[in-house]
């Protein structure tokens, strides 16, 4: 075991959405910052695929299994490197809806009540879309949160075959609007690029060290404090120690890494006497409708368009039923490496096209609905192993929601005679994860405060999407970067 000798005034672990923004957040205050990340610097992220490389799905996942229900392996489709899963995904960085940090009622049950509310949070999402350039334009969904400020940039223009979609869906009474991207100058805004290396080049003292598999979290005597950070780095054990810990792994890596930790005064794991260290694991029902088109495209375009109208449900269905974006370029789209079988469905009514061929003739659509908390819903371990015990809930609304929309594309679509091939996304891709350390103001009901510091160790914070107490229905990207900024605030008092 070598002990680093150097005492940090924050240690971060996880350079994803969170990690990398909280560290640029307190390396521009000065502050003396170690973060550690398991993977490496990645030679190419996914707005720089070309042709079929996103359907080598092994690029994509951790190089470990996780587990499901049935106990049966999987490779998870998670990011290993400085950037974590920002590395990988879309870029779509949209607001949560005011309503979202209210009680709302669904068909299956409560979307629980956020103890901060959409104000709150305004002036960050603000500051979020600023550091990650998102380009969009307000005024075309009516369920647009009020704001501040309008967007820094102006949105991304549309391919003219994607604009003429956007028109005969307007014709049909519904409102597209412009997707919030986040773009910089060498394509979408990540949190290597944005956070990261700003934060290198900004600290007085910022030191990123790679490869650095953080195992366990040691307290004091007391189980007040975290006293150590052990990280296994090139096969050898190093111990960390600093003022602050701040976890940034991911919702199911931070839960994983707590419960990992457990001691005398933490048996059922570190910040664990509430008992939902790893409950309430939410992942969005998802799904992609293909929709083919006689006109090839590059497969390498942005996604541009989402549709809210269904967003809190309709005059059939008085319950949310969630929220919908084209995917852009399929060849753009990691997590296309998980559906090729979706892709062989339509491969069945073109006959001919292999999947390279049969992805610049399609326009995907991505269908998200709110799945709801549910403390059954849990991230166990077992030794090394990850267990994910998920039950999928609130699927008749989902399933409205698809259903609406193929008779959506079934009216403005002839072009593909009513064919549009479908799946749902598997457990295996894991996005959009949060809710495994709600947050909250009582420590019985919640495992952070609300400044996202653990209820039971006075030093540890987590700030990725665990804090969650719902999912809502849109990508938890810039809730999660904007809370980075909240609490990166916050820490930036504690510590002057």
């Amino acid at each position: 075991m070598i002990i680093d000798d150097r005492f940090y005034d924050v240690i971060i672990v996880g350079t994803g959405a969170g990690g990398g923004t909280i560290a640029r957040k307190l390396a521009e205050a000065g502050k003396k910052i170690l973060v550690l990340e398991r993977g490496e610097f990645t030679e190419k992220e996914s707005s720089e695929l070309v042709e079929v490389e996103v359907f080598k799905k092994e690029d994509y996942h951790a190089p470990e299994n996780w587990y499901d229900n049935a106990g049966e392996p999987f490779q998870p489709q998670t990011s290993y490197c400085v950037g974590g899963n920002t590395k990988i995904y879309s870029g779509a960085l949209l607001r949560l809806r005011e309503q979202d940090f209210e009680l709302v009622q669904h068909q299956d049950g409560i979307s629980p009540e956020w103890p901060l509310k959409y104000q709150d949070f305004e002036p960050y999402y603000t500051e979020a879309e600023k550091l990650y350039r998102v380009h969009g334009k307000v005024g075309d969904d009516p369920t647009e949160p009020a704001r501040s400020e309008d967007y820094p940039l102006p949105p991304v223009d549309r391919l003219p075959q994607v604009q003429e979609i956007s028109d005969r869906l307007s014709k049909h009474g519904l409102h597209p609007a412009y997707l919030p991207i986040g773009i910089g100058d060498e394509g979408r805004t990540d949190s290597e690029d944005t956070g990261v290396s700003p934060a290198i080049r900004a600290g007085h003292d910022v030191t990123l060290k790679t490869s650095a598999k953080v195992v366990a979290l040691h307290t004091n005597p007391t189980g007040t404090e975290i006293k150590a950070v052990e990280a296994n780095i090139n096969g050898q054990s190093y111990l960390f120690m600093g003022h602050i810990v701040v976890l940034s792994c991911g919702a199911i890596n931070s839960a994983a890494l707590l419960l990992r930790s457990a001691n005398e005064k933490h048996p059922q794991g570190l910040a664990n006497s509430s008992d939902l260290v790893g409950r309430n694991l939410m992942t969005h029902l998802m799904t992609v409708i293909l929709q083919q088109s006689p006109q090839p495209n590059s497969g390498l375009f942005q996604r541009t368009i989402y549709i809210n109208d269904f967003y809190w449900g309709d005059k059939d269905f008085p319950y949310p039923m969630g929220h919908i974006q084209d995917s852009g370029g399929i060849l753009q789209d990691v997590i296309f490496s998980e559906s090729p079988p979706i892709l062989s469905v339509a491969a069945k009514r073109m006959p001919g096209f292999g999947l390279k061929q049969l992805a610049k003739r399609s326009l995907g659509w991505w269908l998200q609905t709110e799945d709801l908390p549910d403390p059954n819903n849990h991230v166990d371990v077992k030794g090394e192993k990850i267990y994910l015990n998920y039950t999928p809930n609130n699927l008749e609304a989902h399933d409205r929601l698809l259903y609406l929309w193929q008779e959506v594309l079934k009216n403005t679509d002839k072009q593909s005679r009513g064919i549009h091939p479908y799946g749902s996304v598997p457990i295996q891709v894991v996005a959009h994860q949060c809710g495994t350390c709600r947050f909250g103001e009582n420590s019985q009901t919640s495992v952070l405060n609300l400044d996202c510091r653990t209820h039971d160790i006075h030093n540890l914070y987590v700030v990725d999407s665990s804090f969650f107490p719902s999912s809502a229905a849109v990508s938890p990207a810039l809730t999660v970067i904007a809370n980075a900024l909240r609490v990166g605030e916050h820490l930036i008092e504690q510590l002057t």
